[in-house]
């Protein structure tokens, strides 16, 4: 399934938001002697999330960095395409309700 372009960076934005938030919490699988290979495995991220466009891409992402999502509770369904797309919605809805009072949609707010 491929992303609308238009929807792209902001998924991409998530995505890479939500995975170095479970690399910082996590420190499983990779013990880093200095900053410059954590920096590395940053930069690394942000190049493979930009290189996604479709829901397919984002499973791979999702493969790669699997003992991230081990511990969380979808860890058994978000290796399936279904499972990245919701892993994917529900990181919209999420970044959606803490920022809704800001929506365009209630022009009260603006």
């Amino acid at each position: 399934m491929n992303i609308n372009t238009a929807n792209m960076t902001h998924i991409h934005e998530l995505l890479i938001e939500n995975i170095k938030l479970r690399l910082h919490k996590s420190g499983k699988g990779t013990v880093y002697t200095n900053d410059t290979e954590l920096e590395y495995q940053l930069e690394s991220l942000d190049v493979t999330v930009k290189h996604t466009n479709t829901i397919d891409d984002i499973n791979d992402v999702v493969i790669e960095y699997g003992e991230l999502f081990k511990e969380s509770f979808d860890s058994e369904d978000i290796f399936t395409l279904d499972g990245t797309m919701n892993y994917v919605l529900n990181l919209a809805l999420e970044y959606y309700s803490r920022f809704k009072h800001k929506s365009l949609y209630r022009p009260e707010f603006n």
